[in-house]
Parts: structure tokens; sequence; C-alpha cells
């Protein structure tokens, strides 16, 4: 009898396994789930994620607890999210900069997009505006561009700060047009914003998911969107498009990533849902308040649209000349 002994617990344990793995997955999330924002607490980025973690938290059943860690162009949260174990538990809320630009600006950048992230799930994107100053001569997009030819090196544009989307959209916007524009770069879209309302500076490009309000109180004029096509937030807005510009597209990008290595149950029940809580009326709301564009999408959409954008993205970072270190 003693020898079937072993062989008997061999038998139970194989049997029992597929049972046991169905309870690890059925378990996931055991404990609250980390979301890293990599700006601060306030801006477009973080009110996004909060709702959303708001609406994914009743049928995840677990927390989400928001964890904002600004600074050196999102790198800074990316490094939290590196150290952190690849088990679900830590995610965090990327865009342009961890995503597309950051790879094409350091020289020694710790980590490599295609191969360090866990792609969980694309968002959406926050279109951006060209604005200016109530005062500003130009009331279109034509009228701009010969301003800023006329007066060579003496217009100047804010930006929330380098290697941001607003920065980058002007830079494509400038290669576009052939202009000699001024970057004044700030630290966040709000005190940018307020100098261009001020008129201590007279354009940028403007989230508007930040600039929306303003742009709709007359604080700032818009000119142009960049997008292929009219937001619905700004209806009567004409794109770059049909200014002349064929390719000045930007945005500012957003999705959800992980560390290399996430368990595949983990990277499908948040992808899952995150397109749950997309829908719910009250983010449904934010989004359109905020003119986000929603690309829900599988874990292979987001990675490919990623470096897609890269590529395109890298290009236009090298015409510029965009170093970050």
């Amino acid at each position: 009898m003693k020898r079937f002994l072993p062989l008997l617990a061999a038998a139970l344990a194989l049997a029992a396994s597929p049972f046991a793995s169905a309870q690890q997955q059925a378990a996931y999330p055991s404990q609250p789930v980390k979301w890293i924002v990599p700006y601060v607490a306030g801006g477009g980025t973080d009110n996004l994620a909060r709702a959303l973690a708001e609406a994914m938290q009743p049928s995840l059943g677990q927390p989400l607890i928001i964890d904002n860690r600004p600074g050196a162009s999102t790198n800074i949260g990316v490094s939290v999210l590196m150290q952190a174990k690849p088990d679900g538990y830590t995610i965090m809320q990327a865009e342009n900069a961890a995503l597309l630009f950051n790879e094409h600006m350091f020289a020694k950048l710790p980590y490599k997009p295609a191969s360090d992230f866990t792609y969980i799930g694309t968002i959406g994107r926050f279109p951006v505006a060209l604005v200016v100053h109530p005062d500003f001569p130009a009331k279109n997009v034509a009228e701009f561009v010969r301003y800023v030819k006329a007066n060579p090196e003496k217009v100047s544009y804010a930006s929330p700060g380098n290697g941001s989307p607003h920065h980058m959209a002007m830079e494509l916007f400038k290669q576009k047009a052939g202009l000699s524009i001024t970057h004044v770069p700030y630290k966040g879209a709000a005190p940018a914003m307020t100098d261009v309302m001020g008129g201590q500076v007279p354009t940028m490009m403007l989230d508007l998911a930040s600039g929306l309000p303003i742009i709709k109180a007359g604080k700032v004029r818009v000119l142009a969107i960049a997008l292929p096509q009219r937001a619905s937030a700004l209806p009567d807005v004409p794109t770059f498009m049909e200014a002349g510009f064929n390719d000045v597209n930007a945005y500012a990008f957003h999705g959800l990533i992980g560390p290399a290595g996430m368990p595949p149950d983990a990277v499908a029940r948040i992808n899952g849902e995150l397109h749950k809580a997309m829908k719910t009326p009250k983010v449904a709301k934010l989004f359109a308040e905020f003119g986000f564009e929603p690309l829900p999408g599988t874990p292979q959409e987001f990675y490919g649209l990623s470096r897609a954008e890269s590529e395109r993205w890298g290009k236009i970072i090298q015409a510029a000349g965009v170093k970050l270190d």
C-alpha cells in the first residue's frame, strides 16, 4: 500500500491543478492595484485616471489607488513601474512621453518601450489645438502664418514642458509651415495657460482636457485643431488640414501599461474593466467635456499603434533637434 501512496498523491495533485489554476485566475485582483500617474494631481491626465479608476473599482472588486509621480518627462513614474513586480498590482497611465517621445529624446534611456512594458490597453487621445491670446492679430491659421513670418524671432509660444505633446505639436506645425517661433517651456499646463491668457506669451498648442473651459470662456481664441477631423467638443473649429496643412496631426495619446511579463489573466481583466468603464455615463460625459476621443482596443492593437506613432514622431523629433539629456 505504501508504494502506491506517492502515485496517489501525484494523481490527486494533477487532478487538482486545473482547479487551483482557475482559483488563482478568479482571485485576481486579491489586493488593491496601484495606478501610477506620472503627472501632478489635478491635471487632465490625473482627472482622467481618477474617473476611470472609480468606474472600474466596483466590478474589479478592489481599489485602484492613484499614485502621482511627476517629473523628468514621466521617467520618474516609469522608474517606479519598472521596479514593481510584474504581478498585475502596479500599472501606469502612459502617454506620448513614455510611449513615443522619450526613446528619441534621451540618449541614455533606462528602458525600451518596445520590450520593457506590458501593453494593457489603449484609453484614447486628447486633441490639441492652436490657441492665441484674444488680442493676437491673427484670426485664422493663414493669418497666423503670415504674421509670424513677417515678425521672425519675435513670436514665442508656451508649453507645459520640454518634450510634452504640446511642445512637439508646435514643432510639427513649425516644420510644416516653415515658421520660426521661440519655445517657452513651463512646469505644467496651468502656468502656461495663465501666461497665454495674461498675454505674457501670445500662443501655445493646448490640449482640450486642460483648455476647453478657457476656450469656451473666450479667454483664448482657438485657430485650429490638430486632428484629421473636427473635434466634437469644438465643431466650429477647423482642422489644420482644412487650413492647408495635411500632416499636422498631434494629440496626447493615453493607455495603460505594466512591467514586462504581467500575467495574461491580469492583462485581460484590466483591459476588459477599462473598456466597461469607458462606456459608463460618468466617464463618457467626462470624455465629451474634455474633447477626449476613446480608442478601446486589444493589447496587441495598443502595442502596434504605439510603435507606429513612435516611428512617425521619431522623424519629427530628429528634424526639430529636441534633446532632453
